[in-house]
């Protein structure tokens, strides 16, 4: 007798999670130019006046990335049986 195999296949769909017990999103800032970056907060802002420290501190670093961890959620819609 041989192992059997069911393969299951259907439609997923992936959105922002925005339920009650969801992660925080979270925001951070990076200089470009030396490689510093903020602390990683839920408050964006926080991130921004560390942006705005570091380039009055660092005249010359113009270029930032942002950095957003946002959690999301998969599942399958639809189930077809082959």
């Amino acid at each position: 007798m041989s192992p059997r195999r069911v393969f299951r296949f259907g439609t997923w769909t992936l959105q922002p999670d925005r339920e009650p017990d969801a992660e925080p999103v979270v925001y951070a800032m990076q200089c470009a130019v030396c490689g510093a970056g903020s602390e990683p907060g839920e408050d964006f802002s926080a991130a921004e006046r560390w942006t705005f420290r570091h380039a009055g501190r660092n005249p010359s670093h113009h270029t930032y990335r942002e950095t957003i961890t946002r959690p999301w959620r998969a599942w399958m819609t639809e189930q077809h049986r082959l």
